[in-house]
């Protein structure tokens, strides 16, 4: 297939879970198909990323768009785009030169597929498609910005994130069904995307993990525990994991375990994170990579009570052979199962007996560890791109079809 690959932002370098995702698919797509990425980018102008993402993935295509820099630039366009009718996430990421580009390639026949990275491209997209285009939706933003309008204690920034959720919800129920077809990560977005838009087109490629690059490591003493977070510390979800773990779930761990330590290990902490470090939180802000971090854990940790999508980070600590304390939300979109291969605790008591139960029984966590490496084994990210690259051609097939109804007449049925 000739595929184009539209997404807002760097890609490099990969250190979110979107780009893991997008990262994986893009290279394990290129080794059997014609795959031309489309990346723009704002900010400061970044030579480096266009020759590093050129060599990476031979053939992508950057367009600098530029904007506005820094958090009161940032906030002040915030302001001037409130009459949007569109969520600033989207809008934020809509230039008219990533629009005429990607109208050019559209209107090229020979291309088989397109594919929409993220919600946040979309108004990059003319109403009207001419070509087959494939939204891969990572997340539910509107479930996203509820979420973080809920639990969001500040007044201002409270408002900010309810206004954004009402206008993606309204945005995301219009788009989904614009596409010719969407892709979720897990059941759960599925089903949440089609109360927003019942009729849309929709399917499941789960979460993958590279299993060459995360490879299973001798279980742990746990003397003294050390418990672990990754994630980009500069994403609120993470923020607020961080804060609520801190404050209500810590000082129970060492309270049974003084000599403990916690490690929040991601990019770009916020000040909220960095005021988190203490004698015994480590925040040790970017790092080269952490599979070191996650290979010395006793117990790795998902506190999250915000977010959507699937969390890439589980599957790593699980192929790695790691026990998982998690929370729903955590966890949410996953293949695991409480009690066998992670431990779920949805409050602060029932997450720090969890890791407490852990800690305590040795025999206990390398059973979870065994189970987490076995589970995580069955999503290597070759297999998950061998499914998207399915729903692409189904996707296109589907489409042309509808072009020419003689053809669609003789179409196989799927199974």
């Amino acid at each position: 297939m000739k595929i184009l690959w539209v997404k807002a932002g760097k890609l490099l370098p990969v250190d979110t879970g979107g780009k893991i995702r997008s990262y994986n698919i893009l290279r394990h797509l290129a080794k059997e198909h014609e795959v031309t990425l489309l990346s723009y980018y704002g900010g400061a102008r970044d030579s480096d990323y266009e020759a590093a993402i050129a060599q990476r993935l031979p053939g992508a295509h950057t367009i600098y768009t530029a904007g506005p820099e820094g958090t009161l630039a940032q906030s002040l366009d915030y302001i001037l785009q409130l009459p949007s009718i569109a969520p600033y996430a989207v809008r934020k990421f809509t230039d008219r030169r990533v629009r005429q580009e990607v109208a050019r390639r559209l209107s090229d026949d020979s291309l088989d597929v397109v594919v929409c990275d993220f919600l946040s491209a979309s108004l990059n997209f003319p109403e009207t498609l001419s070509a087959p285009v494939v939204l891969f939706q990572h997340n539910v933003e509107t479930m996203l910005w509820r979420r973080m309008a809920e639990t969001e204690k500040t007044p201002l920034r409270k408002l900010s994130y309810s206004i954004e959720a009402r206008k993606m919800s309204a945005y995301e129920t219009r788009t989904l069904s614009r596409f010719q077809h969407v892709i979720a990560v897990s059941d759960h977005d599925r089903d949440a995307m089609l109360t927003l838009s019942p009729a849309c087109p929709i399917t499941v490629v789960p979460t993958g993990v590279d299993t060459e690059q995360y490879q299973v490591v001798p279980s742990v003493s746990g003397r003294p525990p050390l418990i672990v977070f990754t994630g980009s510390m500069d994403w609120e979800p993470n923020i607020d994991a961080m804060e609520y773990f801190c404050r209500d779930v810590w000082p129970a761990v060492l309270g049974a375990f003084p000599d403990a330590r916690f490690q929040i290990v991601g990019r770009n902490p916020h000040p909220r994170v960095q005021r988190l470090a203490s004698s015994s939180v480590e925040v040790t802000g970017t790092v080269a990579s952490v599979i070191d971090y996650l290979r010395t854990a006793t117990v790795v940790i998902v506190p999250l009570r915000i977010g959507g999508g699937t969390r890439l980070k589980i599957f790593e600590a699980m192929a790695m052979a790691k026990a998982m304390v998690s929370t729903s939300i955590g966890a949410e979109g996953l293949d695991v199962t409480h009690g066998r291969d992670v431990l779920i605790a949805d409050n602060a008591q029932a997450f720090a007996d969890s890791i407490l139960l852990l800690l305590r029984d040795p025999q206990l966590r390398r059973t979870y560890e065994h189970n987490a490496a076995a589970l995580a084994a069955r999503f290597d990210w070759s297999q998950i791109a061998r499914r998207f690259a399915d729903v692409l051609r189904e996707a296109s097939a589907n489409f042309r079809a509808s072009r020419n109804p003689q053809r669609a007449a003789v179409l196989p049925v799927q199974p």
